[in-house]
């Protein structure tokens, strides 16, 4: 018999929403794989030679649970620079990925009873490792067309049990970019209820409307000291499967996150700490412009296709590389009794009858939802989005007929 805690996890929508399109890829069909939370782009090639040079030098052993000193070094040198806070190493933690460094986090300051506020659509990491922490989500749910939360309905679900707050912009699956004074009322709830604050920036490199991105500790630099910040370099140099990330935070999470890492994974892998650490050393950012005008030229194209879609609210991407379409309306108006009655009816229709894959909103804890990804390659997402508009549009004539 299984652990009761197995019955808190539904498992990851958007891994099956990719394992539903490589399925059909591999029984022969040309598939637009717009369900990825990745960037289908090479790897900078400073990150190879890092890695090509750690493996010939036989560099196979253990580092620190909290991983290389250098490569500590060189994020909080990376962090400080872009935040404009002073980091050092005693901050920093290497993690397994973005998920690891929020699993610490999560059983580092949660016990059994405590409430976590999450925004929802959220990644469904977010809840999932809340509950296996023995605390309990609470969300509040950011609207559409802006997704931006609302800080009167999130100091509404504030309870004496409340113990976190996890924010996440820019978001997945939205792509909302908080302001800095919703930011900063964050900050002011997190200092007046003594909160933590989770912050997941791993789309940090992603904002399309706004010089840069601004971190929580940078609108409200009083919350550093009740912060932290979850980021990964899997995004930002398209190396998702390498799974390196880091966080930043106080000192104590710092030593908790050590005596947790060293007794499951012991440390990230030792290949990619070097590769990463090459990376910072040599690169210049050329890769990360060159990715960023990339994705805004993708994303430009993409908001030009979808502007022709009928009854959908129309969207923002302002950040990260998803664009999240809004279906209320939209199967509002469908007639009834026929196939299509929800998001996931339509996701599962534009793999099954399109060939294009997409994540329905229910993966995000909203029913009204459908992620599509414009980090392919420029020539399938506009196969792909073309496909989409076209499904949508035609889905009030299907339905009557059916």
């Amino acid at each position: 018999m299984l652990a009761q805690r197995m019955s808190l996890l539904s498992g990851s929508g958007t891994a099956a929403a990719r394992e539903a399109a490589a399925l059909a890829t591999a029984a022969g069909r040309q598939i637009v794989d717009l369900a990825a939370g990745e960037v289908i782009i090479e790897p900078p090639s400073s990150v190879c030679e890092g890695a090509i040079a750690a493996i010939r030098a036989g560099t196979n052993r253990y580092t620190d649970a909290i991983g290389l000193m250098a490569l500590r070094k060189a994020v909080a040198k990376k962090l400080s620079a872009e935040t404009g806070i002073d980091w050092n190493t005693d901050n920093i933690v290497i993690t397994a990925g973005a998920k690891q460094g929020l699993l610490d986090a999560a059983l580092a300051v949660l016990d059994p009873g405590d409430e976590v506020i999450i925004i929802r659509p959220c990644w469904p990491t977010f809840p999932s490792q809340v509950l296996l922490a023995g605390a309990k989500p609470v969300f509040v749910d950011a609207r559409p067309p802006t997704y931006i939360p609302d800080i009167a309905a999130i100091r509404t679900a504030v309870t004496p049990r409340t113990k976190a707050i996890i924010i996440n912009s820019p978001n997945n699956p939205t792509g909302a970019v908080y302001d800095r004074t919703t930011l900063q009322a964050i900050g002011d709830l997190a200092i007046n209820y003594q909160l933590w604050i989770v912050s997941d920036e791993c789309y940090s490199s992603f904002v399309f409307t706004a010089e840069r991105h601004e971190s929580i500790v940078m609108a409200h630099p009083s919350v550093r000291s009740r912060t932290i910040l979850v980021n990964a370099f899997s995004k930002e140099l398209a190396i998702t499967g390498w799974r390196l990330g880091y966080f930043a935070a106080p000192a104590e999470i710092v030593s908790a996150a050590k005596k947790l890492q060293s007794l499951t994974t012991s440390n990230a892998n030792v290949i990619a700490q070097h590769a990463i650490l090459h990376h910072l050393q040599v690169g210049d950012g050329s890769f990360e412009r060159e990715m960023h005008q990339r994705l805004s030229e993708a994303r430009n194209i993409g908001l030009r296709i979808l502007s022709g879609l009928h009854d959908v609210t129309p969207l923002n991407a302002d950040g990260s590389f998803f664009f999240y379409l809004d279906l209320t309306r939209l199967i509002s108006v469908l007639p009834p009794g026929g196939p299509v009655r929800s998001t996931d009816d339509i996701a599962r229709l534009l793999l099954e009858e399109t060939d294009v894959g997409s994540v329905a909103g229910s993966t995000f804890g909203d029913v009204n939802g459908l992620r599509l990804s414009f980090g392919v390659p420029p020539d399938q997402l506009e196969s792909g989005l073309n496909r989409v508009v076209k499904t949508l549009n035609g889905l009030k004539t299907r339905q009557a007929a059916a």
